[in-house]
């Protein structure tokens, strides 16, 4: 069959995306709930798709377990550091690696944070960084969390977004990056709590 043939007959044919089916977050819970997704998963819900997560190197196991440590020293009473835990949007349910949140722990004993109580969500980005920068980004502006950030590994540095903005093309309008040298600072509610220093996370 000539090419333009088979160019014309696949136009016609229906996206990938359009076949695919997407879940609600209330049938995500179930699948958990009835152990069709097991607890020891590896996956998140993005969109509305089960999406698996992508695994650990060492260099980000060790930047997360400084960054943990770093934040729980410095971070104000009212807010807690949830590491690589559930936050509930309206189609997602994405687990970063980090989301500081409103406290108290005790909030959360019958739900997952949603967006008006996350204050910043942190991703540690090396070989995942095409995701980070491109679907959690838009996924986080969407939901309107105010400030998100990459340590990206690779280029040593860590990238702020903020000011998001929802809509068709959900987006953050500004995006900083900050050297390991440089002090990041932490804004809560729209104010500057602490600045943090990366260089050692960013070795």
């Amino acid at each position: 069959m000539p090419a333009a043939t088979i160019r014309a007959a696949e136009a016609h044919l229906p996206a990938m995306a359009d076949r695919l089916h997407r879940f609600s977050v209330e049938e995500y819970h179930s699948m958990i709930e009835s152990g069709i997704l097991a607890d020891d998963r590896k996956v998140e819900l993005l969109e509305g798709l089960v999406v698996e997560k992508m695994g650990q190197n060492p260099p980000h196991s060790s930047a997360l377990r400084k960054l943990l440590r770093l934040l729980n020293r410095i971070l104000p009473s009212e807010y807690v550091v949830s590491p690589q835990l559930p936050i509930t949007l309206a189609t997602s349910e994405p687990e970063p690696d980090i989301a500081i949140v409103l406290g108290p722990d005790e909030r959360y004993d019958e739900r997952h944070p949603v967006p008006g109580e996350v204050a910043v969500v942190i991703e540690i980005a090396d070989e995942s960084l095409i995701r980070a920068r491109r679907d959690k980004a838009k996924l986080y502006a969407g939901s309107k969390i105010p400030e998100y950030c990459i340590v990206n590994l690779a280029a040593a540095v860590v990238e702020v977004y903020s000011k998001p903005t929802a809509g068709r093309e959900p987006r953050y309008k500004t995006i900083q990056s900050y050297a390991r040298q440089e002090p990041v600072p932490l804004t809560l509610a729209g104010k500057t709590v602490a600045k943090i220093s990366f260089r050692e996370i960013l070795t």
